[in-house]
């Protein structure tokens, strides 16, 4: 096995090489280096544009590299201590959905969360896979999804023994950890891989005194989103894959959807970041969580009626552990859903946060942050309570919706539907997604009952402000039922 260098950066270096050599373009992007567009280069840089450009010999190819692209892969799983790692540039959502499709055929199931991203249905739906659901357990008082219980994924293991895959969310958006390695022993002892949505947790490969990574704990996939935590351009990801995977029909499944043309602008900007955080990770996380640990002290000590929630909370089960990088806020003491301080925050105080859902925002915190930002933060928040404190009667506190699930998620989205008003819509089976984004958990995915209580959740969450998707309709007004059979 040869030595690596983490020090190297293989795609960057080979992109220098190529405009030292002043090479002349007759291949696409059409721009050739900037130009042919004087306005893209005067927003975006000649800099930007010289490194945006096609495959090439000297530059690898994403689909089946065998130079510089595969020397960075290899860097990146060494860094993140994987047995191999695949450059995503069509985000984790891409990521997330070759773990799927590589793991599950049709009439296959899969056991998961049902508060997974959207991506894990949209895989779904492609590949005919049966999502059997374990419903996390939710925090009375913040009203959120927990890890996985242990004796929930037991359960689930001996109810559907066939299952072929079970999928984790670690971290959640809000920073909440199951016990990872707990769930990956059981679950390879009965013959099933193990997918982890990491997407929010790349910070635990390189950082101390921070929950156990997928990697770590023996996974056998896991998606990373470098773009978040990790610092490279946004739509850049990572696919980890462990030993008891075959990497070549990854790569296979992997090159169904992914594009042709790769940006590398993208895949330097990985290459550049897996430098970055291979040898500096320890002192650039130990940042971050010293100015997230700032903030929630602040927030809890001079601000009534927010609650950032940390270390606390953790139980051994179903909150193993806490991602301390997350500055999570409850908001419901306040009287005020989520969606109404994240929209405050943004229109009159020049602040954008991550999110804001029914009880809850998340401020994202990471290196490109200091203490002037947090602390200006820290009074936008208690001058907008100060402003805008309600009553908290009324106020919904929760964010899971239990689902009955009818048919598949692929049996329904393709299935022969019916366009209904969505008030009109209770007791039918959903043939699309509706959902809040971000974070982009559906409220109901394709093959489930349409409920009360969903219909409650959504009425509410339009009420509030919350951004809702999924529908063909923009209005989220209407919605795509399976059509009932002929009486």
């Amino acid at each position: 096995m040869k030595k690596l260098n983490q020090n190297n950066t293989p795609i960057a270096d080979a992109l220098r090489d190529l405009n030292r050599k002043r090479v002349v373009p007759f291949d696409v992007p059409g721009h050739k280096k900037g130009k042919g567009n004087p306005d893209l280069v005067d927003f975006l840089g000649q800099k930007t544009l010289s490194v945006d450009v096609n495959s090439m010999k000297p530059l690898d190819f994403l689909g089946n590299p065998i130079s510089v692209i595969k020397d960075a892969e290899e860097l990146a799983a060494e860094a993140f201590g994987a047995s191999h790692a695949f450059f995503m540039v069509g985000g984790t959502t891409s990521s997330v959905q070759a773990m799927i499709l590589s793991s599950c055929k049709k009439g296959d199931k899969i056991l998961l969360p049902r508060n997974v991203h959207k991506s894990v249905i949209t895989a779904l739906i492609l590949c005919g896979g049966i999502p059997c659901y374990i419903d996390p357990q939710v925090h009375g008082d913040l009203g959120i999804s927990l890890g996985m219980k242990m004796e929930d994924i037991k359960a689930a293991i001996e109810a559907n023994p066939d299952a072929v895959a079970i999928l984790l969310n670690n971290p959640t958006y809000y920073g909440i950890c199951s016990n990872l390695k707990a769930v990956i022993d059981l679950a390879h002892q009965h013959g099933m891989l193990v997918l982890v949505d990491e997407a929010h947790g790349t910070h635990f490969y390189f950082g101390d005194d921070l929950p156990m990574s997928a990697m770590a704990a023996g996974a056998d996939m896991a998606s990373v989103s470098m773009h978040k935590s990790g610092g490279s351009l946004t739509q850049s990801s990572i696919l980890l894959v462990g030993k008891r995977v075959d990497p070549a029909y990854i790569r296979q499944i992997i090159n169904l959807t992914q594009t042709t043309s790769a940006s590398y602008l993208l895949l330097s900007s990985l290459d550049i970041s897996r430098r970055h955080l291979a040898l500096n990770g320890k002192d650039v996380f130990k940042r971050v969580i010293d100015l997230a640990s700032y903030a929630r002290e602040e927030v809890n000590s001079t601000i009534d009626g927010l609650y950032a929630f940390g270390k606390e909370l953790i139980n051994g089960d179903s909150i193993f552990d806490f991602d301390t990088t997350k500055l999570s806020i409850n908001t419901l003491p306040a009287g005020l859903a989520g969606i109404e301080v994240y929209d405050i925050l943004r229109d009159e105080y020049d602040i954008q946060i991550e999110f804001g859902d029914i009880g809850n925002i998340l401020a994202y915190v990471s290196v490109g942050d200091n203490i002037k930002d947090i602390e200006r933060l820290c009074a936008a928040l208690a001058d907008a309570l100060r402003r805008n404190r309600k009553s908290p009667t009324g106020m919904l506190s929760y964010e899971y919706i239990h689902p009955t699930v009818a048919v598949s998620p692929q049996e329904a989205f393709w299935g022969d539907k019916v366009l209904v008003d969505i008030k009109d819509s209770e007791g039918k089976v959903a043939g699309e997604s509706v959902m809040c984004y971000p974070p982009g958990v559906p409220v109901l995915a394709p093959g489930e009952l349409i409920t009360k209580e969903a219909l409650n959740y959504i009425f509410y969450a339009k009420e509030r402000g919350c951004n809702l998707s999924g529908t063909q309709d923009p209005d989220v007004e209407k919605i795509m039922v399976l059509k009932e059979p002929a009486k």
